[in-house]
């Protein structure tokens, strides 16, 4: 299979590592040239910078990690062209060309799997399982909490040229920490939201939100509340989950699930495989892509997915910086 990258930041080039790692050696690049990332681990690769040009090559799969306001960009004649499509979340910074998106992978009867990789996090996958046979009974309330310090995330640029603190690449806590609204979609139903609040308060200097606080309610009920920053650290990415009949715990750092219920009056924990680590979840994630390509699975978070996750953060924006959704 031949493999096009379009995007050579951080997560571009964690891509292509794992397509060598999984060997697959037939990847052409698409890039801009404007990366801060020293370009040494690129060389041997073809560099196209024209989509055009870069689709001539006839690619089986386009890996689309350029910034969030570009992935339309290059999905659209990808998917015109016949290729399966990886793209990475949030899949635009707006709804406005999703259905000309659609009718192109219609067009060309390729995939489109979307890159949210919490769902290949091993005990959110045992989480996932618990839940559907009822462990704790029925979901009542959640909570689910990421705060991360922006300036932290990628050492060797500077923060504020980063697509994350720029609104016109479609940066900003909401759409680029936006992994909670598709895990909780994925463990609980497609929600509403009942209102949100953003704003911008911290010293960071930038233009974007940098706190976000949610509150959804899901198909059977359950109420839960997201909150997103870019301040804090030490970095907290935690789920909880109260049911009817006991709790669920999970914590990002160590990975560890802890579930509580009524029945035994104790707690059972489960932690991810001693190998387990954070690049294991991108790995796994990219093997399922490859069988997708190969026709062999179905996208496990498929477009309607994605366009959920973005329906819940484009409504949260919509309460503009300082302002609530009601």
């Amino acid at each position: 299979m031949k493999y096009l990258i379009a995007g050579l930041g951080s997560i571009g080039r964690r891509h292509l590592k794992n397509l060598i790692a999984l060997n697959e050696k037939d990847i052409i690049l698409y890039r801009s040239r404007l990366s801060t990332l020293p370009d040494e681990e690129l060389k041997g690769f073809q560099v196209e910078t024209d989509i055009k040009t870069a689709l001539a090559h006839k690619p089986d799969a386009v890996i689309i990690s350029n910034p969030t306001s570009m992935h339309l960009d290059m999905a659209i004649p990808a998917a015109k062209a016949g290729c399966h499509i990886f793209l990475e979340k949030p899949i635009s910074h707006s709804l406005e060309r999703i259905s000309e998106l659609k009718n192109a992978l219609e067009q060309g009867k390729g995939n489109l799997l979307v890159g949210f990789q919490y769902r290949f996090h091993p005990t959110l996958k045992v989480a996932y399982q618990l839940l559907k046979e009822g462990t704790i009974g029925k979901t009542v309330s959640v909570c689910s909490h990421w705060g991360e310090y922006l300036p932290d995330w990628h050492p060797w640029e500077n923060y504020k040229s980063s697509y994350a603190s720029r609104s016109e690449l479609g940066g900003g806590v909401v759409l680029t920490l936006c992994h909670p609204f598709d895990y909780l979609s994925w463990l609980f139903g497609k929600p509403e939201v009942l209102w949100a609040h953003i704003d911008t308060i911290g010293d960071l200097g930038i233009n974007v939100e940098d706190i976000a606080d949610v509150c959804l309610q899901f198909p059977q009920g359950a109420i839960a509340t997201v909150h997103l920053d870019y301040l804090q650290k030490p970095a907290s990415h935690t789920l909880e989950i109260i049911g009817t009949k006991g709790t669920m715990r999970w914590n990002n750092e160590d990975g560890l699930l802890s579930i509580y219920q009524f029945s035994t009056d104790k707690w059972e924990y489960f932690l991810p495989p001693k190998e387990f680590e954070r690049n294991t979840m991108f790995l796994d994630q990219m093997g399922h892509f490859i069988s997708v390509v190969c026709r062999k699975a179905q996208p496990l978070c498929t477009l309607d997915d994605g366009i959920t996750a973005l329906e819940i953060a484009l409504k949260t924006l919509s309460s503009k910086t300082g302002g609530s959704y009601v």
